[in-house]
C-alpha cells in the first residue's frame, strides 16, 4: 500500500473544499437570507454592534457534514 494514496485524496478533498468555500464567499451575498436567518444574533448599540450568525453556521455545518459524508462513502 502506497502511503501517498491517502495523502493524495486528502489534498484533493481539501482543494475542493477551498474552491467551494471561495465560491460561497463570492456568491454569498447573492444567496437570499444567508446571514439574516431567524436565530442569528445581531445586537446594535450606540458605538457598538455585535453579530453572531448561529443559525447560518449550523446550516453550513450540516451542509459540509453531508458533503464530507458523501466523500467518505465514495472511498
Amino acid at each position: 500500500m502506497n502511503p501517498f494514496n491517502s495523502l493524495d485524496k486528502i489534498l484533493i478533498i481539501m482543494g475542493l473544499v477551498l474552491i467551494v468555500t471561495g465560491i460561497i464567499f463570492v456568491l454569498g451575498a447573492k444567496i437570499p437570507h444567508l446571514g439574516r436567518l431567524p436565530g442569528d444574533i445581531y445586537i446594535q448599540r450606540k458605538g457598538f454592534s455585535f453579530y453572531f450568525p448561529i443559525t447560518t453556521a449550523i446550516l453550513i455545518s450540516i451542509f459540509l457534514s453531508f458533503i464530507f459524508w458523501i466523500f467518505n462513502r465514495l472511498k
